[in-house]
Formats: structure tokens, sequence, C-alpha cells
């Protein structure tokens, strides 16, 4: 198993620091100087946790990635590929996963790019594996929703029956934080359930590809993370947040 982060997406909202470098690099170190970074963050759980190899897709102002590869190998111990997401500024992220297809076989844990999280969200999914499950995704259960979050309807020994932004706050068993164990074996169900998704229509996210699978009668489950404190980068709001956060791991 290896690890996978997605940082091809430019994440306007957060300009100036976008103007030049991707999401996944902007800093969230408190002094704000670049020593630390959501993709540091991500890269560091999965040292812990004894992963040796990640695989990154790239794409929004992916030089200032490459530009780091060699010297984030040699920090976290890890050897990682690059791989290039050539629609990064048109499509959204369902295509932006599908690229990391070959990657997919291998056995993920996959994390978004621009989620500050800690180690113990990682160690919850390893230590659900082991009854058959094929994706768990590490969910939120204890955090009051709105909106914007991308919400989780579950039903007992059945895995995930929606997955979506688009509904009832109150309906949600709880929100998917954008990490997610993806066992080898269910690789290939999973990328033909992207490329669906993104052919039917590009800006569809992930997540939608999970409920097409979903839809075709596969199981995906959950892992509650218990009370932990993580957040979402979109904007400068959340973005002082993550710096908080992110000074206590």
């Amino acid at each position: 198993m290896i690890g996978l982060v997605l940082a091809a997406g430019a994440g306007r909202r957060l300009r100036p620091y976008t103007d030049t470098l991707p999401k996944a690099l902007v800093p969230v170190d408190p002094a704000g100087d670049g020593s630390l970074t959501v993709l540091d963050l991500t890269l560091g759980n999965f040292a812990e946790i004894g992963l040796t190899e990640a695989a990154i897709v790239v794409g929004y102002r992916k030089e200032a990635v490459y530009e780091r590869k060699a010297e984030l190998e040699a920090k976290y111990g890890l050897k990682l590929t690059l791989v290039d997401n050539d629609k990064a500024e048109e499509w959204n992220n369902a295509y932006s996963l599908w690229c990391a297809r070959d990657v997919l076989k291998e056995g993920v844990i996959l994390a978004n790019g621009d989620t500050v999280h800690p180690v113990s969200v990682e160690k919850t999914l390893l230590a659900a594996r082991g009854d058959g499950q094929k994706i768990i995704l590490a969910l939120d259960t204890v955090k009051r929703l709105a909106d914007e979050e991308m919400k989780v309807i579950t039903a007992d020994g059945q895995g995930v029956k929606r997955i979506t932004k688009l509904m009832d706050p109150a309906a949600a068993a709880g929100e998917y934080i954008g990490v997610t164990l993806i066992e080898p074996d269910a690789a290939a169900d999973l990328a033909d359930a992207l490329k669906a998704t993104f052919e039917r229509d590009p800006d569809l996210y992930y997540e939608d590809g999970y409920q097409e699978l979903v839809n075709r009668g596969f199981q995906i489950d959950v892992a509650p993370i218990g009370e932990v404190e993580w957040v979402e980068i979109d904007n400068h709001d959340d973005l002082a947040k993550g710096r908080e956060i992110a000074c206590r791991y």
C-alpha cells in the first residue's frame, strides 16, 4: 500500500498564495514562511504509518511540486511519483483521481491536498481493514454539518448509500473528510466508475464516482474518526484555522 495525494487544484480563493503555488503547497505553519504545507503534513502522516512510497497528482503550478520533490523525499523518507493531470484547470477531481488509476492498483491511502488532519485518521482507516472492505471512507460523525460539506448517508451493514454535498445536513450520518483507504482489488471498478463520472460531466467530484460505484451495487464502507480537529482549506478563514490546528500536530 502506498500514499496518494490529489494536489492538482488551483485554489483561487487562496490568492495571492495560489498565484504561484498549488493549494497543497500553501503554507500552514504559523509564521506562513512555507516551512510547513498541507502536502508536508500528509506526507508526514504517510511516513508515520510506515508507508515508503507515495504518488502525488499534480496539475496547476505543478512546477512548484517538481521543484520540491527531492527535498520532500529526503525529509519524509518516501519515494515520490508525480502524476500529471493535463486538465487540472478545466475539469474537476473525478478526472484527477482517474489520472492515478495505475497507482490505485497498488492499494492506496488517498488524501485530498487541502485537508489538514492528524495521523490518527490514517491509523483509524488501517485499523478498520480486515473484513472484506474494499473502500473505506474517513467519516466525521461529530461535526455539525451545513450546506458545503461532503455529506454521507449510511445503512447499517451496507455501507454508504449516498454521498453528496446536495442533501439535508440533518439526514447525513457525517462528513467525508477527504481521506480514503482503497484496496488493490477495488482499483478497476473505481477507475471505471470515475471514467463514467467525468465523461457524464467533467465538473463532477471523485465522490460522485464513489456514488456511481454505490449505484452499481459496490459496497463502500466508512470508519468514524472520532472527535478530531481537521479542516478542509478552501479560503483564508479555513487557512487561519488550518494554521491553528497544524501547530498542534
